[in-house]
């Protein structure tokens, strides 16, 4: 089931045409959405952050950050990031696609990229300790089971809104990154 996963994500954002934002007051941020096969099962990368950024401390997230003014666009940014907290060389990674651009209750707008990493065993991530606390290996069998995922009620510039929720391991995924990964599994659906 782990190629079929990485093989339906590669033809649902080749179809795909993500949402662009046009928000000029908010911070301009890229997120790499890494999947990869472990063995035979299809994963996703998240992190849990340290309390030691400025932002988001202790949150689970994708590899990213913010757009440095020598980023060249907001790809670049999202691979840098990666490289920086995890490891991840852009080199091995195949950008296959884009998810709708977000904005966060901290006023960041968040471009996220899916890739895929380019690897026949498993990766040899190398978490920065500043901004890693720990790393989370999640299969995409266990979040494309609904059973695993809630919806919470929130307010968003006043107004009531459902967002969703997963759980794994003993962490909750929520926010931001909760938002990304439903529009991904949403794609992944048969």
């Amino acid at each position: 089931m782990g190629e079929e996963i990485i093989i339906r994500a590669r033809e649902a954002l080749a179809r795909y045409r993500p949402a662009i934002l046009e928000e000029p007051q908010a911070v301009p941020a890229a997120v790499l959405v890494p999947l990869y096969l472990k063995g035979s099962v299809a994963h996703v990368l998240l992190t849990e952050r340290t309390h030691y950024v400025e932002h988001h401390k202790g949150q689970i997230s994708f590899p990213g950050g913010a757009q440095d003014p020598w980023d060249p666009d907001l790809l670049a940014t999202a691979l840098r990031e990666s490289y920086e907290e995890m490891g991840i060389r852009p080199d091995d990674v195949e950008v296959i696609g884009q998810l709708d651009d977000i904005v966060t209750i901290t006023n960041f707008l968040v471009r996220p990229f899916v890739g895929v990493l380019r690897t026949g065993s498993e990766y040899p991530f190398r978490p920065h300790p500043r901004e890693v606390a720990s790393i989370l290996e999640v299969p995409l069998a266990h979040l494309l089971d609904w059973r695993n995922m809630e919806l919470e009620l929130r307010q968003w510039q006043g107004v009531p809104v459902l967002v969703p929720a997963f759980t794994w391991n003993g962490y909750r995924i929520w926010g931001a990154t909760a938002r990304i990964l439903k529009q991904l599994l949403d794609l992944l659906q048969p």
